[in-house]
């Protein structure tokens, strides 16, 4: 029996003892997200093994592969097709899931992206992970093997669950297998540097922006403490057409400089290791918390929503609509007010140095709404009928 198969024939045999036992699993790969969401309940379900592409068509723009496989791997393979995953997902393997990687020798995975559904800087201009999967295999509670999805975007009828595995958490069951579309990197970019733009300028900036034809791809304001001179600083990067990107470059300077802002046009391999730090939260900001009882929240909002009355340190990115805070846990309920009050929601994405675990005691995620709950509540039901996945993590 080949060596892959009979490991999916292990998982599958362990997900059954496991439902019949009533056994909680915590479905692993590399450890990079083990930080982020409520408790880790459950004896580990190691998917490391289980790596490998599967195939990889660069003229249909779509890749298979193993949930295993390191994420790296495959942007690796990737660029080498001068393709990409345009919606950067993050590893953290060198932040928040470094203690958790290390000695692994392993880091992000495949599964972990989809499971987490996270995105990096592109994420408001591209898309998110759910919008590049195209097709996934999933073995549920009672240990089937199930088939979701394909290899191309069409239309049908059904529930489209494939997407629904982002951002699940691994609580529907353990992926094995992935399917995502793929682009060509962009032949033109450019990153601009707005110094002395104001939190309110920044947002009103990006929404004018975002109304005209613009290849904006990225943006991230912040307070810059780590520079002589504390100063507020907007970031854009722009990607497409080379004379696109030229001329947007003229025209969103000119914005800038209207203001009064003091605009550079920023190196682009020195760019592309700030927009990397940006998403691996690497950036003093991120490194560097006010107080050893501050967490990281992260806010997700409508782009049009205004400035948000808070005393907190900000990191603002997606062009608005994802802000990061450093506030204690202590301050939850405050946030969620101004989060629901402007039409959005808050998560405490890391725990204070100070706190650790304890800090989740407030509740991590904002809590549904009834009709929510129960649709997530049955669609749990229907996948993992013992609740021996990932127990407890949402």
């Amino acid at each position: 029996m080949p060596v892959m198969q009979a490991l999916l024939n292990d998982f599958s045999d362990r997900i059954r003892q496991a439902s019949a036992a009533g056994t909680p699993l915590r479905i692993r790969g590399g450890g990079s997200k083990d930080f982020y969401g409520q408790s880790l309940v459950g004896d580990v379900l190691d998917t490391t093994a289980y790596q490998g592409v599967l195939s990889y068509e660069p003229s249909e723009l779509v890749i298979t592969v193993r949930a295993g496989t390191p994420l790296a791997e495959v942007q690796a393979m990737l660029a080498q097709k001068g393709q990409c995953l345009a919606f950067e997902p993050p590893h953290f393997t060198q932040s928040w899931g470094a203690s958790s990687v290390a000695g692994k020798g392993v880091g992000a995975t495949v599964g972990g992206m989809v499971a987490a559904g996270l995105s990096g800087p592109a994420r408001a201009s591209v898309g998110t992970v759910r919008d590049f999967v195209l097709g996934a295999r999933l073995i549920n509670g009672k240990g089937e093997h199930l088939t979701y999805g394909g290899q191309v975007m069409k239309n049908v009828a059904g529930y489209d669950v494939s997407r629904l595995l982002a951002g699940s958490m691994g609580q529907l069951g353990l992926i094995t297998e992935v399917s995502l579309k793929v682009l060509p990197v962009a032949p033109g970019e450019a990153t601009l540097m707005c110094a002395g733009v104001s939190q309110a300028q920044a947002l009103e900036l990006l929404n004018r922006w975002g109304g005209q034809p613009l290849p904006l791809n990225a943006s991230a304001w912040v307070h810059d403490t780590s520079a002589q001179v504390a100063q507020d600083v907007l970031f854009v990067r722009l990607r497409g057409a080379v004379a696109a990107v030229e001329t947007a470059v003229e025209k969103m300077g000119a914005d800038a400089q209207a203001l009064g802002a003091q605009v550079t046009r920023m190196d682009n391999a020195q760019a592309e290791r700030d927009w990397q730090a940006s998403g691996e939260q690497t950036l003093p900001f991120f490194s560097q918390s006010p107080s050893e009882d501050d967490c990281l929240w992260r806010m997700s909002l409508p782009q049009t929503a205004p400035v948000l009355e808070l005393p907190y340190a900000n990191y603002i990115e997606w062009h608005g609509a994802q802000r990061w805070l450093w506030a204690p846990a202590s301050a939850v309920q405050r946030l969620r007010d101004a989060a629901r009050q402007a039409g959005g929601h808050v998560t405490l994405f890391k725990t204070s140095a100070a706190h650790g675990d304890a800090d989740k005691s407030v509740g991590v995620f904002t809590p549904l709404d009834a009709v929510h709950q129960r649709i997530q509540s049955e669609l749990k039901k229907q996948f993992d009928p013992a609740n021996i996945f990932c127990r407890g993590r949402a």
